[in-house]
């Protein structure tokens, strides 16, 4: 029982600015008359006028440790202990609890009641942490008074080099409310170190990349996928290749969210989009350990490691969404993870068939990782708006697209053998009598995305560890 309280009585929490409150303000009175009565006021300290004992709960403490979610609130306390409650204003429910100094002659018979201040969004996960048990696991660190939380969370390496949101309870709190899954479940064991991670430590780790708790199952569901022993995460922080993971959203959850599929979708400015990615990296960094220049490896990387993240336009009913063309059923929310090692930029401004664009497409795919490398590393294909329209005009689908490009990619092993033309580099003396394939089967991704205008889309190379095609791969998952 709060302090203040009285042992046998009643206590009324309201709060001014709630219709009912004021509407009931006359009974408030007449019960202070009658016998012990507290008001605990959320807002006025000057409301209810007339009761002698008004108590100040600004700070909500009281509010919260009673469990308040509606005002005006009615409790009657027996020896210290609360034995009743009635919420809003029914004059038959006062009356009974209370007696008939509770009657509220002239009031009408009923009026629901407001929400308590304590239960607004934001706030009851802050008194929580104030007041309750939050129930969190992970070691708290003590910042102290004058020190500059950012600051310190650079101090203790939980940075990718750009400020995170510091961790506080409140805020862990309130990520964990964007999922109904419990926080001590382990969602998988982060590489290099093996880690496990709760469902705890991803919301930890979520609040400093700056989500929303919305994104939550977003976020987990991207961990999950990276944590598919196919998409081999710990290979992928370890290799000195420029690779790193490019998350892919499709379904419902991609538009709830608010991620961005348009103009500028693999660029800056998006909330969803940015944090996402950079979540992921955080969990591999500040879970499992994955520091660069210590396991990660990469002699030059790219800024997709910072975060990497986009949505599909799936605006055109007329084309497959890559998380279908993968298995996922529609109307699902899946994530698809691949090994990304950057944008190259590809442009064509003359084409107009969907013959020229397959022939020039080509011969910028054939540039992925080196012109003679093939079956080396995949790729993923960004058709932007204006590129899909000639596909579009000329019937051709996603499954057409993908086997005019596959035959248009098919180069005389000759050609690509080391030494050929004069460069060292290339495919094995073995490939010289073969036709080969520039990618793995199903190892190009083709994805729609991009702003209306513009005669360009983009390929983002994969990463050379998916040419032993059963053990490396992009992967896809439905996001629970």
């Amino acid at each position: 029982m709060p302090d203040g309280l009285p042992n046998d009585g009643f206590v009324i929490v309201a709060k001014h600015d709630c219709p009912t409150c004021t509407l009931v303000e006359p009974v408030m009175q007449s019960l202070d008359r009658a016998g012990p009565l507290a008001v605990i006021t959320q807002d006025d300290p000057s409301f209810p006028s007339g009761v002698g004992t008004v108590i100040d709960d600004h700070d909500l403490q009281r509010s919260f440790q009673l469990k308040v979610e509606t005002v005006p609130t009615l409790i009657r306390f027996k020896g210290g202990r609360e034995v009743e409650r009635t919420v809003g204003w029914d004059r038959a429910e006062w009356t009974r609890v209370a007696g008939a100094a509770a009657s509220g002659d002239g009031l009408p018979a009923w009026q629901p009641g407001c929400g308590s201040k304590s239960v607004e969004p934001g706030v009851h996960e802050t008194l929580v942490a104030r007041y309750g048990d939050t129930g969190l696991k992970a070691r708290a660190i003590a910042v102290g008074e004058w020190d500059d939380p950012i600051e310190a969370c650079f101090e203790r390496g939980w940075s990718d080099g750009l400020p995170v949101v510091p961790p506080t309870d409140d805020r862990i709190l309130r990520m964990l409310g964007g999922t109904e899954r419990k926080p001590d479940e382990i969602v998988g064991s982060i590489p290099p170190n093996l880690a496990p991670c709760t469902v705890e430590k991803v919301a930890i780790n979520a609040v400093m990349a700056g989500c929303k708790p919305e994104y939550m199952p977003v976020v987990l569901g991207v961990l999950e996928a990276a944590l598919d022993p196919l998409f081999v995460l710990h290979g992928l922080l370890c290799t000195t290749h420029f690779s790193g993971p490019l998350v892919i959203i499709n379904g419902p959850a991609a538009k709830a969210i608010g991620m961005n599929s348009g103009v500028n979708a693999l660029g800056q400015g998006n909330r969803a989009n940015a944090t996402i990615g950079r979540a992921l990296q955080l969990i591999v960094r500040n879970v499992g350990g994955g520091l660069p220049g210590g396991m990660d490896r990469a002699t030059l990387g790219n800024p997709g490691k910072y975060t990497f993240c986009f949505a599909e336009d799936e605006s055109d009913p007329d084309w497959e969404p890559l998380a279908q063309r993968r298995g996922i059923p529609a109307g699902k929310s899946a994530v698809t993870l691949f090994h990304g090692e950057g944008v190259n930029g590809f442009i064509d401004q003359k084409s107009r068939t969907p013959e020229e664009l397959i022939r020039s497409l080509a011969m910028g795919l054939f540039g992925v990782g080196h012109p003679k490398l093939c079956l080396a590393g995949n790729a993923v294909l960004v058709l932007a708006p204006e590129h899909y329209k000639i596909f579009k005009d000329g019937g051709w689908n996603r499954r057409r697209i993908e086997d005019e490009l596959y035959k248009a990619l098919k180069r005389p092993g000759s050609e690509l053998i080391r030494g050929a033309q004069n460069i060292a580099e290339g495919m094995p003396p073995s490939f010289a009598d073969k036709m080969v394939d520039k990618f793995q089967p199903d190892g190009l991704l083709i994805v729609r995305a991009g702003g209306e205008a513009g005669l360009f889309s983009a390929i983002i190379g994969g990463w050379p560890g998916q040419s032993v095609r059963d053990e490396c791969q992009a992967v896809t998952h439905e996001i629970r």
